[in-house]
């Protein structure tokens, strides 16, 4: 790893650390005041840095409310600088901060919420890959006897998330479906979320099909993955789980060699 220019390093350091000195090598052209230059500058870094977190986080937000995320935002800037120039890609992280985030333990569930959310954007921006058509599957399916052996590549824009409280509800009426006082949030969701032509979709599961998807993406054949639902859920329907992978383009390839997808 080639080490960081001292100079940048004085820089990034001071520049989301207000109680840090302007550091020394930083100077103006014309001989003003170069700390009241890079105060202006250390604002509006940190404003364009909350605001994209608030833009990828709107019910995460909502939750807590503007005051208390901007403050939050704050410390996780102030432990997290971007990678990338590209302001989107920003965030990845935020979750699990927030589930080490003192002031947020009495909020269980908002870990899970802002992983929720950060798929939303994660999927948006996912490659494209030509998902399997009806019409694709049904040949694959008019052969029953390779079928368990079969293993399935989903959509890149495709993320399954289980949590243990009401993360699904909980967004859905943050999008005006439903109320938010009517939601339990002891009640256990899972979503799946995935990019559906240039619509992002959060489709609610039950706990079988999201235990089967689950098994499908560690890689398992289809034959194994159903066997797995169906002792875990008897009345397991595994029409009903691949009907919903194929009516919103989950499935980008069919294997059914039984050797793992390319």
């Amino acid at each position: 790893m080639i080490p960081q220019d001292p100079i940048q390093a004085g820089f990034a350091n001071a520049l989301l650390a207000p109680e840090r000195p302007l550091p020394p090598q930083v100077v103006t052209w014309n001989g003003s005041d170069p700390t009241v230059r890079f105060d202006v500058y250390r604002n509006n870094v940190v404003v364009s840095l909350t605001e994209a977190l608030a833009d990828g986080f709107p019910v995460t937000r909502a939750l807590v409310g503007e005051t208390f995320f901007a403050a939050m935002a704050r410390c996780f800037l102030a432990e997290h600088l971007p990678d990338s120039p590209i302001l989107t890609d920003y965030g990845d992280a935020l979750p699990d901060f927030i589930a080490a985030f003192p002031p947020t333990r009495g909020l269980p569930y908002l870990p899970d919420v802002a992983r929720l959310e950060r798929a939303r954007v994660r999927a948006y921006h996912a490659a494209d890959a030509r998902a399997l058509t009806a019409q694709d599957l049904a040949h694959h399916l008019a052969d029953p006897q390779r079928l368990p052996a079969t293993r399935l590549a989903l959509h890149p824009a495709w993320t399954l998330h289980v949590s243990e409280y009401a993360i699904v509800s909980l967004w859905a009426a943050h999008q005006g479906q439903g109320r938010i006082e009517d939601v339990d949030l002891r009640r256990a969701e899972s979503a799946l979320v995935l990019r559906d032509g240039d619509a992002v979709q959060v489709l609610p599961l039950s706990s079988a099909i999201a235990g089967f998807f689950a098994t499908l993406a560690a890689g398992l054949p289809l034959g194994v993955a159903a066997e797995i639902a169906a002792a875990t859920t008897p009345d397991f329907d595994l029409t009903q789980a691949l009907a919903l992978l194929i009516h919103h383009g989950g499935i980008a390839a069919w294997q059914p060699s039984g050797e793992p997808p390319a």
